[in-house]
């Protein structure tokens, strides 16, 4: 079985720390690699994380804030030293395709990367295939801003003795997947009498904005929700100011959408303890609740 995890590359905000790098997560899922807002420094914590960046696939940027992309240059410059054979894929708000094209060109190298641009204008699907689908939707920010929300495909269960009792087997199987129904000994089978629906798995990343329903659509029956507590209850006014979010606010995001787990980022430096922003969060939020820190991984099983 491939891995399956969320591994915190930074997870500081606009100033890192001595124990925060500027943001950036990876998300290893299915033999595919996702990776969010690489902020200054990520080649490097790749390094440290022991993480090969040839993981990657797709690359998503919420915003063309410093913090969200300033490693977006040194990254795709390490695709082509690895020599990264497959496409990788970017995606970012269109009204910030100016700054995406100076991020990727800022500098002199032997461009050999398989790059494909997705410049979102507004939000719904912006990618599906057999595996995932991926939404964007637009945030409130003080800029275009967007949260992404990554889920797998259904999957067909068969249940073992419904299989027996029908008398399908090998082939047929198989068949029975493919055509929805099979005629064993006379008799019409259909797929839905001998299996069960798994739903796919929800991965939500709501970074940098004030609670707004596009975060709650992003998150809804989420497994997994990274988001964004720059502030403690105490700053209420600076994240109403600049348009971010306390601890608590993220936990009611979670709540109205049924998540699972909620794992909280984007730290102001002012805060070296980040336990408060857990107590904070489980006054409201019954699920899971944890907070990143550098080179942290959480599972995300089946």
């Amino acid at each position: 079985m491939s891995v399956r995890d969320l591994i915190i590359l930074g997870c500081s905000s606009q100033q890192p720390t001595r124990l925060r790098n500027h943001g950036a997560y990876l998300l290893r899922w299915n033999k595919q690699g996702f990776l969010f807002d690489p902020g200054e420094g990520t080649q490097r914590q790749f390094i440290f994380a022991d993480i090969p960046p040839t993981k990657v696939h797709r690359i998503f940027i919420s915003h063309f804030h410093g913090d969200h992309c300033l490693g977006l240059s040194s990254m795709l410059m390490r695709f082509n030293l690895d020599k990264i054979t497959h496409p990788i894929h970017c995606y970012y708000p269109a009204s910030g395709r100016v700054y995406f094209n100076r991020l990727r060109h800022g500098t002199i190298y032997h461009d050999r990367l398989h790059l494909i641009e997705h410049p979102i204008e507004k939000g719904g699907v912006v990618h599906k295939d057999e595996q995932f689908t991926v939404e964007a939707a637009f945030l409130d920010h003080v800029v275009d801003n967007v949260g992404y929300r990554i889920q797998e495909a259904d999957r067909v269960r068969f249940e073992k003795k419904k299989l027996i009792d029908a008398k399908i087997t090998g082939s047929l199987v198989r068949e029975l997947e493919a055509k929805k129904e099979v005629i064993v000994e006379g008799k019409k089978v259909r797929l839905e009498e001998v299996s069960w629906i798994q739903k796919g798995a929800v991965f939500a990343i709501v970074i940098d904005t004030r609670p707004c329903q596009s975060a709650i659509d992003l998150a809804r029956g989420a497994k997994l929700l990274l988001c964004e507590s720059t502030y403690l209850e105490e700053h209420r006014e600076l994240a109403f100011e600049y348009r971010h979010m306390t601890a608590k606010q993220a936990a009611e995001i979670a709540k109205k959408a049924g998540a699972e787990q909620l794992v909280l980022t984007h730290f102001s430096a002012r805060y070296k303890d980040l336990s408060p922003f857990v107590r904070q969060a489980k006054e409201v939020f019954s699920g899971s609740v944890d907070t990143a820190d550098d080179f942290k991984r959480f599972p995300f099983p089946r």
